[in-house]
């Protein structure tokens, strides 16, 4: 098994996505490229940690490869907006990409240029060397599954499972439920 870390707007709509993937065993949404040595939740949203809120996702690499995964995850989210996705606003929702190795770093820079062809505006996302993964507290785990009828679950995340149901369905162990 092996994990991947990314980030690209809040941690719930990425993991409630990743989770449903043919491959990953585990999402777990957290922390990552900041200053302080144990973030929380409230510091992060403060934006003073540099911290971006994350997803570490546990995965099969012969099930389902890293560059799979970065294709899905710049699908579901804009990575031309600096600081901000949709109305989250703050650079604790900026787009990041954890490289924990040369190779995944070459294949991030890839899948960059492949994300700035399909997007057609200059792609923003940044990718950090490898960086402490700060676990997030424990009532941010599975957030969709268990607030699926939330506001922000069902205006804001819920669509992204649809988009992601239509690109991806051939990808997913579980249906994407809205």
């Amino acid at each position: 098994m092996k994990t991947a870390i990314v980030g690209g707007g809040c941690f719930w709509c990425l993991e409630a996505i990743f989770q449903r993937l043919r491959g990953v065993s585990e999402v777990r949404p957290g922390y990552c490229g900041g200053h302080l040595d144990a973030p929380n939740y409230a510091v992060v949203c403060a934006g003073d940690s540099g911290h971006a809120e994350v997803v570490e996702i546990t995965y099969d690499a012969e099930v389902i490869p890293y560059a799979t995964l970065l294709s899905v995850f710049f699908s579901i989210h804009d990575p031309t907006t600096s600081d901000r996705q949709g109305a989250d606003i703050g650079s604790q929702y900026r787009s990041v990409i954890v490289a924990n190795d040369e190779e995944e770093y070459w294949v991030a820079q890839g899948a960059i240029l492949h994300a700035q062809i399909e997007w057609g505006a200059p792609i923003v996302t940044e990718i950090l060397r490898t960086t402490p993964f700060f676990p997030a507290e424990s009532y941010h785990h599975r957030y969709y599954d268990n607030h699926a009828d939330a506001g922000y679950c069902a205006f804001v995340i819920a669509p992204k499972l649809a988009k992601a149901a239509a690109r991806f369905g051939a990808l997913l162990h579980t249906p994407l439920s809205t």
